[in-house]
């Protein structure tokens, strides 16, 4: 996820799934060393469109990359690119998914937070208890470790577009398990030195989306939520005559085709305030679970 703040302004905007999968800020004026911009291999980048992600703006950490924003992709995910990307019918706006969902149904998913300090676990606990009130094929459960997903911390300031991430997760295995990691940025820039819950529940939730296989509802312009610089649309094969010409996603009937949904969790950067599902998520949710 997303966040962008206008220091020079007085303005905060943030980008999130729902204006955040990583979540980033942008710290324009900042007077704060900027993390500067990644540079990858043409054959990184190939593989990146071939998995049906954009290749801009491509960030490393560690081994992996994170790609349109806070999605995490690991030298395993990058493996299974095949030569060209499969091209599907999707929705031209609203909720959509990836290929991959989890498999197993019904089924609960354990959940822990490690090295965090206790407002991270609240909010943690907050998102656990938001999914489960939708009664979904897919349960979430609270452990003290060891989850099926993990969340953990990570230290990342401001970076050389004046974003900051906010958070990363990943999307389901395709043997249909969950991605098995969240990443909070601690960094002060991110949410501050004394983070409000609320807002990181929705991070979280956010970002737990992702882990389940929902993709940005704004795929077909992150400028949407993220602002006039929140890098248009996720993917080079994105065909503007056609906008559901798009690889990697796929509709989920009963949510619009052709409306901005402003509400939605799942845009690709966040506004900064408590969201959490709206009407056409929970359809969208029910749907697949």
């Amino acid at each position: 996820m997303k966040k962008q703040l206008l220091f020079k302004m007085g303005v905060c905007i943030v980008c999130a799934s729902s204006l955040l999968t990583a979540c980033t800020k942008n710290n324009q004026g900042a007077d704060k060393k900027a993390t500067s911009k990644t540079v990858i291999s043409a054959d990184v980048a190939q593989k990146i469109k071939n998995l049906g992600f954009s290749a801009d703006n491509v960030r490393k950490m560690g081994s992996n990359y994170i790609v349109e924003g806070d999605i995490m992709l690991t030298p395993a995910n990058l493996s299974e690119a095949n030569t060209t990307s499969p091209v599907l019918r999707v929705a031209e706006t609203e909720q959509y998914q990836t290929h991959n969902l989890v498999k197993n149904l019904p089924r609960t998913i354990t959940v822990s937070v490690s090295n965090l300090p206790t407002v991270y676990a609240t909010a943690t606990a907050n998102a656990v208890a938001r999914y489960n009130a939708l009664n979904l094929t897919l349960q979430f459960q609270i452990v003290s470790s060891g989850g099926d997903m993990v969340i953990t911390g990570f230290d990342e300031g401001v970076d050389s577009d004046g974003f900051i991430t906010l958070g990363y997760s990943g999307f389901p295995t395709a043997s249909g398990d969950p991605y098995n990691a969240i990443g909070m940025n601690t960094n002060a820039d991110a949410y501050g030195s004394n983070p409000d819950v609320g807002y990181l529940t929705s991070v979280i939730q956010h970002e737990m989306g992702h882990c389940i296989g929902m993709r940005h509802t704004d795929y077909f312009n992150r400028n949407l939520s993220c602002g006039v610089n929140g890098g248009g649309n996720e993917g080079s094969t994105y065909n503007s005559s056609d906008p559901q010409d798009y690889p990697g996603a796929v509709h989920i009937p009963g949510t619009p085709t052709k409306t901005f949904d402003a509400g939605s969790w799942m845009l690709a950067c966040s506004s900064g305030t408590d969201r959490t599902f709206n009407a056409n998520d929970k359809i969208a949710l029910n749907y697949l679970y």
